[in-house]
């Protein structure tokens, strides 16, 4: 790995995956206690959270999803300047495949559990539509993506994704399928930058 690259400008602190990855399992944790309470106050049931009622459509809506989430992120980093992107997002495909691994999980586990398994569920309960459930998520999902917020473009690289999460939950009832699809599309994209399948943009020499 070149230690020089992973170097952060002045004034800025440096990313460490695993320090990542610790904050989003504790936040995992709380996030999966507050659902079993839900549980346990049928507020929820397990058949909201755990149905396995139909297994092909369950791998069905594992693969299309992800590989459709894949093909956008392609397309959209094929048109996106790399001043575009957050550095943090440049910086991921220099870490090592079990960091990466880990981190693309964690963080998918996390962010699941949190909006489809618990901020998503709830809002079901008293809305008449379960698209305004996801759209109200959705919108909460973007809003915590705070490090976006100077680079606007890299806000629709996450609020697509989460529409198509909180859509395969709605059809699934099974959380697993959003993780998954959350964590594939993570890791996907993440590795094909590693290996250089794909490249970000970069501007045109200027004379040199």
């Amino acid at each position: 790995m070149n230690r020089a690259a992973m170097t952060p400008p002045p004034g800025k602190k440096e990313f460490y995956p695993k320090d990542a990855v610790l904050v989003f399992l504790a936040f995992a944790l709380i996030s999966a206690a507050v659902i079993f309470a839900l549980v346990v106050y049928d507020v929820l049931t397990l058949q909201d959270l755990l149905s396995f009622e139909n297994p092909l459509q369950l791998a069905i809506y594992v693969v299309l999803p992800t590989i459709s989430l894949l093909l956008f992120g392609i397309i959209l980093t094929l048109l996106t300047p790399a001043s575009y992107i957050d550095e943090t997002n440049k910086s991921y495909q220099n870490y090592s495949l079990p960091a990466i691994l880990a981190f693309t999980f964690a963080g998918a586990l996390f962010e699941e559990l949190l909006f489809r398994g618990i901020i998503q569920n709830v809002l079901t309960l008293y809305l008449p539509n379960p698209w305004i459930a996801i759209a109200i998520t959705t919108v909460l999902f973007v809003g915590m993506h705070v490090q976006y917020y100077s680079k606007p473009l890299m806000l629709l690289n996450i609020t697509i994704p989460s529409l198509v999460f909180g859509w395969v939950y709605v059809q699934t009832h099974n959380l697993l399928v959003p993780i998954l699809v959350h964590f594939l599309m993570n890791l996907g994209i993440t590795l094909l930058f590693k290996y250089k399948v794909i490249q970000m943009r970069t501007p045109l020499c200027n004379g040199k």
